[in-house]
């Protein structure tokens, strides 16, 4: 499985993600909550195994905002915190499993392999993405508005389909530098806002109601108005 790792303690973090890794799962490890958050935000997973308390954004907020999303990722919350009470509050907050530290590597990898089987098929893929009257051919390559073809550069045609997967989801400055430039640091330019606006004026220009918003000191979303 592609599991995501939230956890701030190097030395727990290396024991699970090793543990993982040894039973031949591919492990991304994030060590703050920020970080989680976003990467959750941006890449798919079968799992997330989450720290309770971590620094910048704790584990119980980024489970909310993930639940928020509608994102029905499987999660397993870990913490310091295991009494009946807390475990329950993990729980209703979205959490599929709650397992208290400290924890034997047999429990959690018994644990993930609960919920991996838990996780449910997913449906047929579909070659289309559709908002409103936008509609995103992806065999094709090619972008409708309104029955309208829009013809765009590889780059906004990458914009464009980043925007679309993270639909109604915050798409930071530093996601689109990643994916689109391969930037892993911002070079004070403002490329991206120059692409932002051409895209918007062949995506909205024309149209009723605008699907491209700047979340401002975030990013980007996708979403009708």
């Amino acid at each position: 499985m592609q599991i995501l790792l939230v956890e701030d303690d190097d030395k727990v973090g290396a024991f699970i993600a090793g543990g993982l890794r040894q039973e031949g799962h591919v492990v991304t490890h994030c060590v703050d909550g920020r970080a989680g958050l976003v990467t959750a935000s941006s890449e798919s997973f079968d799992l997330i195994i989450l720290d309770r308390m971590l620094p910048a954004i704790d584990g119980m907020r980024i489970m909310q905002a993930i639940r928020a999303t509608a994102d029905p990722t499987p999660i397993l919350m870990l913490s310091a915190l295991g009494d009946v009470d807390e475990r329950v509050r993990g729980l209703e907050a979205g959490a599929d499993d709650y397992l208290a530290k400290p924890f034997a590597m047999s429990e959690l990898l018994a644990r993930v392999a609960a919920l991996g089987r838990r996780k449910p098929a997913l449906p047929a893929v579909n070659a289309d993405f559709r908002i409103a009257d936008l509609v995103i051919d992806r065999l094709g390559q090619s972008v409708r508005r309104g029955g309208r073809r829009i013809d765009l550069t590889p780059r906004e045609y990458r914009i464009l389909t980043i925007l679309a997967d993270n639909s109604g989801r915050v798409v930071t400055r530093a996601m689109l530098l990643e994916k689109v430039w391969d930037y892993s640091f911002d070079p004070q330019t403002n490329i991206i806002d120059q692409h932002i606006s051409k895209l918007r004026q062949k995506i909205d220009a024309d149209a009723d109601a605008p699907l491209i918003h700047t979340v401002r000191g975030s990013g980007y979303v996708m979403r009708l108005s």
